[in-house]
């Protein structure tokens, strides 16, 4: 959901544009760079929810939350709620292990890549 925001605008979100434009503007993130980051939220999404290339979007989304980590939540930090001027990492750092999780673990025995590997 959170990468439709991002990429649409749906949810209440930006849209590409503003979007990009934010993660050039206060994060210095080039522009191509910031598409391949949209692109990357978008395939994870269509390929965790296929269950088919798990490992390599995973991997993808891994990166891409460490550097949002990095670059967003880390000045903040730890707690989800704890200093008020922004998230710290607490949440990120979640996702970040859910993801590298699934990049060792892979889909599962149900999911395309398991049926494939077979």
């Amino acid at each position: 959901m959170h990468g439709t925001q991002h990429a649409f605008g749906w949810h209440g979100g930006k849209g590409p544009k503003a979007q990009l434009a934010n993660w050039r503007d206060k994060y210095h993130i080039p522009v191509p760079m910031g598409m391949f980051g949209m692109f990357i939220e978008l395939f994870a999404v269509v390929s965790m929810t296929l269950g088919f290339l798990v490992r390599p979007a995973a991997f993808g989304l891994a990166v891409f939350i460490a550097f949002a980590m990095f670059l967003s939540h880390w000045s903040n930090g730890f707690f989800l709620q704890g200093s008020g001027k922004g998230s710290g990492i607490e949440y990120t750092l979640a996702l970040f292990l859910m993801a590298v999780a699934l990049v060792f673990g892979g889909a599962g025995a149900f999911s395309i890549d398991g049926l494939l590997s077979r």
